[in-house]
């Protein structure tokens, strides 16, 4: 039950739920979600927290940077459905449309982490 709840309570707020869908295109660095949100490092930070302990995602570190794409879902059935479940949702979502526009930009951020 409480693995099920984290996951709900991961998705039950919009821009987590478009951080996923952006993550099904390319891992991405906090830096670059936090670009395309228009939030702070912080509440993405926090956003992603609850990703990860529901197990929708999965992070990596590559230097000093924070890298996140979706969780290989195996040890949750719930995360597991979910993610294959949201692959074909929200593709016109205009938010969304509008952050997937805008990570080209997002990841000239991406130059420097690589570079470092």
């Amino acid at each position: 039950m409480k693995a099920l709840i984290r996951v709900m309570k991961a998705l039950s707020d919009p821009n987590r739920v478009r951080v996923l869908k952006l993550l099904q295109k390319e891992e991405l660095c906090v830096c670059e979600i936090q670009k395309v949100l228009e939030l702070a490092q912080s509440t993405v930070s926090k956003h992603m927290k609850l990703l990860e302990d529901a197990g929708l995602v999965d992070r990596k570190r590559q230097g000093s940077w924070i890298i996140y794409s979706l969780a290989d879902t195996s040890e949750t059935e719930y995360a597991q459905t979910m993610l294959s479940q949201l692959h074909g949702w929200l593709e016109h979502d205009k938010e969304l449309v509008r952050m997937r526009k805008a990570l080209p930009k997002a990841s000239v951020l991406r130059n420097c982490r690589l570079n470092n």
